[in-house]
């Protein structure tokens, strides 16, 4: 069904992402908490990235890699 695998894709991308900011996180050896008083949000935002990561603006995914110490590389395929 091809409407099933665009809505499968998109939310794999999604999860992809909070995936990869949690990863990243976690090697940092922060906790929610402290990644989020960095990067000057709440807890509960930071939990919504790496949990529900759907709509988050590029800003946001930079001002995370910046806390994080890394840098953010878009690629388009």
């Amino acid at each position: 069904d091809p409407e099933f695998a665009r809505g499968f894709e998109e939310g794999y991308r999604e999860l992809k992402v909070g995936v990869l900011l949690k990863q990243a996180r976690e090697q940092a050896g922060l906790t929610q908490e402290e990644l989020a008083m960095k990067v000057g949000t709440q807890k509960t935002a930071i939990s919504r990235l790496e949990n529900h990561a759907q709509d988050i603006k590029l800003s946001t995914i930079q001002r995370v890699a910046r806390a994080l110490g890394k840098n953010l590389e878009i690629s388009l395929s």
